[in-house]
């Protein structure tokens, strides 16, 4: 990126401490404000975790019917994730973003309304379409922000919202259940969506006026820190050396498709656990909807710190594949013991069941360093996507499959030792295949003139 030769000089080997304080300022104005927006989408995406406690009976569906649209709304991501990333790439994230959360906000509300399977999978699909490109357009808009260096803890930051959802939205969905049961003449579960549905359509329309597209932009940093950031991204593309551009290109390099294999198989993990979570707990024997919501509130409350400490850890040590790998083999360890002791030990199961979410959770925000390191560009913003969207699809199958064995069994347990088996493949994909990636000279003399 060329620069202004008169302000070019300024801009030699900045401190170290002022760079950190731009960064700091970046973090304080962006991250809180999309961690709010992701707990929105997370508490929308999984609310039904909660609510199938009593909307099942009330319905007369069987399991097989909620696994299938549970993890029907990743075919809407599948569909429409790599346009919306595209589209965010040409026109900004504010208005890509404005868009997504309205829509899944007033999906979240209709769904209230569902009487009928049909209506339920269609409405779960519409879900995932309009919340397709959220995720990974944060991805993609977090890399306009921070060098890769940074990248990591910026990424766990934002991504440990999903586990403070599951803080916050499980005694929610709870107690709303609880206390509202019958008002109005509507049930606790439908309550739920309605109560959950309406602060993202308010997020929604904040969004366009409060996130900033580019730091170029950014009227809230004076000059000589947008300078800096630039100079500072600058230095890191240059590090990283040549990555490809070209979206098309990049399908035929056999390393996108390893990444969208490995994170295909963290995310059968990582879903199972969002959307089966609450049942194991009423299981081993607690029964009440808000009981249950505290119990998984402390458990993604343990998922949310695993995720900041990972990824500040991995930006620390510049390291991602051992930090990724072996926080896999966490979880998927820890899911063998769920279903070696769910008829046993309720005490077992809680404590697996935690290290599970943490071990799954802590996996996904270092997962994300490795992409940037090969795509940059409509490459990075379509394949990105691509790897999000795809890999999702073991969102779909996972709780089918449960629902399906659960349906057919009685017990989750055959199909967790199936989830098991599939987690800890991307633990032997990542260190055999993924390479270790070693900062070239100019990096380091990047750091060293921070």
């Amino acid at each position: 990126m060329a620069m202004d030769a008169a302000i070019a000089p300024i801009l030699d080997k900045p401190a170290a401490t002022e760079l950190d304080g731009v960064y700091r300022k970046i973090i304080l104005r962006l991250i809180p404000f999309l961690m709010v927006l992701w707990v929105l989408a997370w508490i929308d995406r999984v609310n039904i975790g909660f609510i199938k406690l009593t909307m099942l009976d009330e319905l007369k569906w069987s399991e097989a019917v909620y696994g299938l649209g549970a993890g029907i709304f990743f075919l809407g991501y599948f569909f429409f994730e790599v346009p919306s990333n595209l589209l965010l790439q040409k026109i900004g994230a504010k208005k890509t973003i404005m868009r997504i959360t309205i829509g899944w906000g007033l999906t979240s509300i209709a769904t209230m309304f569902v009487t009928t399977p049909t209506m339920f999978y269609g409405l779960r699909f519409l879900l995932g379409v309009f919340e397709a490109g959220f995720y990974p357009g944060i991805i993609l808009y977090l890399t306009y922000w921070f060098p890769n260096d940074r990248r990591a803890k910026a990424f766990g930051m934002f991504m440990s919202a999903s586990a403070f959802a599951g803080v916050i939205g499980g005694p929610l969905a709870g107690a709303i259940m609880n206390n509202l049961h019958g008002v109005n003449g509507w049930s606790g579960w439908q309550w739920v969506l309605l109560l959950e549905g309406v602060p993202s359509v308010l997020a929604g329309i904040v969004t366009y006026f409060y996130l900033t597209d580019r730091p170029e932009q950014a009227h809230w940093l004076t000059a000589r820190e947008r300078q800096l950031v630039q100079h500072d991204l600058e230095r890191d593309r240059q590090a990283l050396g040549d990555r490809e551009h070209s979206l098309l290109a990049s399908l035929k390099d056999g390393k996108i498709w390893l990444l969208i294999l490995i994170f295909f198989c963290i995310i059968a993990a990582n879903s199972s656990l969002t959307f089966y979570g609450p049942t194991l707990v009423k299981e081993i024997g607690f029964t009440n909807p808000l009981t249950v919501g505290w119990i998984m509130s402390g458990a993604y409350l343990c998922g949310a710190a695993g995720m900041i400490w990972n990824g500040f850890h991995s930006d620390r040590h510049e390291e991602a594949r051992w930090h990724c790998g072996l926080a896999a083999a966490l979880g998927s360890a820890s899911l063998l013991a769920i279903a070696l002791f769910l008829p046993h030990s309720p005490a077992i199961v809680l404590t697996a069941l935690t290290l599970a979410i943490v071990g799954t959770m802590s996996a996904i925000p270092v997962f994300w360093q490795m992409p940037n390191r090969f795509l940059a560009g409509t490459a990075a913003a379509g394949g990105v996507a691509l790897i999000n969207s795809i890999a999702n699809l073991a969102g779909f199958g996972a709780p089918w499959m449960l629902g399906l064995i659960k349906t057919s069994t009685g017990s989750l347990a055959p199909g967790l030792y199936v989830v098991a088996a599939v987690e800890i493949c991307a633990t032997l994909l990542i260190l055999a295949c993924v390479p270790v990636f070693r900062k070239q000279a100019t990096a380091a003399k990047g750091r060293h003139a921070r």
